[in-house]
Parts: structure tokens; sequence; C-alpha cells
């Protein structure tokens, strides 16, 4: 880093940890902005002692993620979106367990504040399962929710 005024890069990780949780791969992906190619080795060995010193933590990640979005969005969004920053298959699993346990309830408290009843034609139900599965719900949750549970 050659211009002095410019934060060290230490400074702006720690700047982006104290605000909110990262995964490692999303404030990799935060720090490398404007970066030179000298600089990227800096930036790995940066996020390894963040990690080692439990700074960075892509399960802690997971976790919060997954409880910020608990009562919006079904698992199968989260999952999506905990993948595209880079947390494991396995961290997402144990981070969404609680989610899917609520899932069923959840997806009724979102389409009874979205919709005023029960759909009472195929255009209406389409659109309320298109709903239902843009909020990350699954197709037999959005089922048992639109009440065509045929256990």
């Amino acid at each position: 880093m050659t211009d002095k005024s410019r934060p060290s890069l230490r400074d702006l990780a720690l700047r982006a940890l104290s605000r909110r949780e990262y995964s490692r791969q999303e404030l990799q992906r935060k720090l490398r902005q404007g970066l030179e190619s000298d600089e990227l080795a800096q930036l790995e060995a940066l996020l390894d002692e963040f990690v080692g010193r439990g700074w960075v933590s892509d399960s802690r990640y997971a976790e919060q993620v997954a409880f910020a979005r608990r009562n919006k969005y079904g698992s199968l969004r989260v999952a999506q979106e905990l993948r595209q920053q880079g947390v494991s298959d396995g961290l997402i699993e144990e981070a969404l367990q609680p989610l899917r346990e609520s899932e069923l309830e959840t997806a009724k408290a979102v389409w009874q504040k979205k919709f005023a009843g029960p759909p009472t034609d195929m255009k209406e139900r389409a659109k309320q399962m298109r709903f239902l599965q843009s909020r990350g719900f699954s197709a037999e949750t959005i089922r048992r929710v639109l009440g065509r549970d045929d256990d």
C-alpha cells in the first residue's frame, strides 16, 4: 500500500468485522477490491490469522444468518445464500437444523401476512405457490400451507 492516507488492510478488515459477521470468502471478496497483486498474499495471510484467532468463523456466520432470516425465509433460500458466501455444506446443515424444525410455522406466518386467505382458483394458487417458493420454502411445506397435505 503506497498511499499513507489509506488505512492498512488489517484496519479495513477489523472495521468490517466490528460491524457484522462475515464468512471468510465474503470478507476476502470485500477486502480484495482495489488491492494490487503483491497485496493479495498479505490478504490470505491476514485471513488465515483472523480465522486462527476466531475473529472470522464460517460456522458463526452461518448461525447468525440462519437466525436473522428465520422468520422470513425458508431453509432452501438461506442455504443458497450461505453457499454463495463460501460456507461449506456441513456448516450449512448444522446452522439450518433449527430453521427446518420450525419451517412449517414460519411458512404459514409469511403466507398469512401476505395473503387474506386460501386460494380460490388455480391462478391464485399458482401465485401463492410462487410467492412461497421465492421465499425458499420446499414444495412439501408449500403444499401443507396451502391445504393440500396428502398425509
